[in-house]
């Protein structure tokens, strides 16, 4: 964060300093909500939390470092404080103001992404990209929401040149706060599907939050936006601002021609504004990451980033994030591709799609599913739905773990002839047995889940990972 006094940073969070005598003291380290990341100089936010409250850590705050924290209550401790009604809204108002300070002195522009699938591999080529050209901050992990993703904008210092800001949707004005904190200086909006459809009661909805990453663009910023999207090309239609498309659609600004998989990566012949630049190869596995790799490359773009040095930075990544799509080639032949960090039915299909379209080769595709959570009540219909999708697209052998996953196995019984094709398991260790069970070379396993059904252990065991621990 940048260096502000402790009277600096209760004016700009709307707090009051306990002990006015500490106004001159200045935070020099990060902002931390967890004391066991608190170095020399930071600030401590004492965040109520489901299991625990940051109020309890407040010492161990100062005996790690901390200078001060931000508190809903007085805490006994000799730790200066700085008293809030929201501790959480006072860490969003500190990242505002950091941002803005930063904007202004010319030396920031700030990307914010959202979408119901691809944020967090496009934030990583992002990442990955824009680092070639200065300093570069993006969450870890999936710090998106209305703490994660503040969290991460305080990293930012005078010598931060990009901000990537993943925006995840939790509800109605979810986005539209974390965007207003933010103030994009170029929005892209990936896809609207239907992740959290259940918590959201509808794709409408899910399309309407997205939106609001739109709404809240200062005149000067730039829509990135998907071609290929009924919902994203409806909610454009509403923005005012400078549009620049991606896709594989005809009118797209940057566009994908002559797609091709291979169990090595993804490729494609990139077009910009209508004139072929190039063929790209990426390493990473999947049709759908070449509609983040077109994201990726048009904020590039406007960011002045040569081509050829963002085309570098993205053919040089091994893999868009651990879980995500990880392709795993074992010694005996058998090729594990683990995706279970994250499922929703429109990136199962995908992920689907990849595995049936890598088994054209002759190999046998073994897919191993688990639950694809927040659904709601589409939850029935859409794993009855993706169990059909797997006899369609002729997958060769189908495992399913977990209760809530079943009506994919019989979804799957429903749709074709099978005599054994799939099976269903209660737990992972089970169906971890009877996969290495039926593995011969030449084998290509595709782990898709949820990351609550756990199943990325149970990719990373057939991976033959020391780490992995299944149960």
């Amino acid at each position: 964060m940048i260096r502000m006094t402790l009277a600096e940073i209760a004016k700009a969070i709307d707090g009051r300093l306990l002990d006015t005598s500490a106004a001159g003291i200045e935070v020099t380290g990060s902002v931390e909500t967890d004391s066991r990341l608190i170095a020399a100089g930071s600030l401590f936010v004492a965040k109520p939390g489901e299991h625990t409250d940051g109020h309890n850590f407040v010492a161990a705050a100062r005996l790690g470092g901390a200078v001060a924290a931000i508190v809903e209550h007085p805490v006994d401790d000799e730790l200066a404080q700085i008293q809030v009604g929201d501790a959480v809204l006072a860490l969003g108002r500190l990242a505002k103001h950091v941002l803005a300070e930063l904007k202004a002195a010319g030396n920031l522009r700030v990307i914010g992404i959202t979408g119901s699938n691809g944020k967090t591999t496009t934030k990583n080529m992002l990442r990955e990209i824009l680092s070639t050209a200065g300093e570069t901050i993006a969450p870890i992990e999936s710090y998106n929401n209305e703490v994660g993703a503040p969290y991460s904008m305080l990293r930012c210092t005078t010598e931060t040149r990009f901000l990537v800001a993943e925006m995840g949707a939790g509800g109605v004005g979810s986005i539209a706060y974390l965007a207003e904190i933010a103030r994009p200086n170029i929005a892209v909006e990936l896809k609207v599907g239907l992740a959290h459809v259940g918590e959201f009661g509808g794709i409408e909805t899910t399309a309407a939050i997205k939106a609001e990453l739109l709404h809240e663009l200062d005149e000067d910023a730039v829509a990135v936006l998907n071609a290929d999207d009924g919902w994203v090309r409806e909610m454009a239609e509403g923005s005012a601002n400078r549009k620049v498309w991606f896709g594989t659609a005809a009118e797209a600004d940057l566009r994908a021609e002559n797609i091709a998989l291979t169990i090595d990566g993804t490729s494609f012949d990139l077009v910009v504004a209508g004139e072929a630049m190039r063929r790209v190869t990426l390493r990473i596995l999947g049709e759908h990451h070449v509609m983040n790799a077109l994201a990726s490359l048009a904020v590039a773009r406007e960011l002045d980033v040569p081509l050829d040095a963002a085309i570098a930075a993205l053919e040089a990544m091994p893999l868009a994030e651990r879980w995500r799509m990880q392709v795993t080639h074992r010694a005996d032949g058998v090729t594990i591709i683990n995706d279970a960090y994250n499922a929703s039915p429109d990136s199962t299909k995908a992920a689907l799609q990849t595995l049936a379209q890598l088994g054209k080769t002759g190999r046998r595709t073994i897919a191993v599913l688990g639950e694809m959570a927040e659904l709601g009540q589409f939850s029935r219909e859409e794993h009855d739905a993706i169990g059909r999708i797997v006899v369609r697209l002729n997958i060769d052998q189908l495992i399913v773990v977990g209760e809530r996953a079943k009506l994919v196995h019989l979804g799957a019984m429903m749709e074709g002839s099978w005599d054994g094709e799939s099976e269903f398991f209660d737990e992972p260790s089970d169906a971890l047995a009877r996969i290495q069970e039926m593995l011969r070379p030449g084998d290509i396993v595709l782990v898709k889940s949820s990351k609550s059904a756990n199943l990325r252990h149970l990719g990373d065991a057939l991976s033959g990972e020391i780490q992995a621990e299944v149960h």
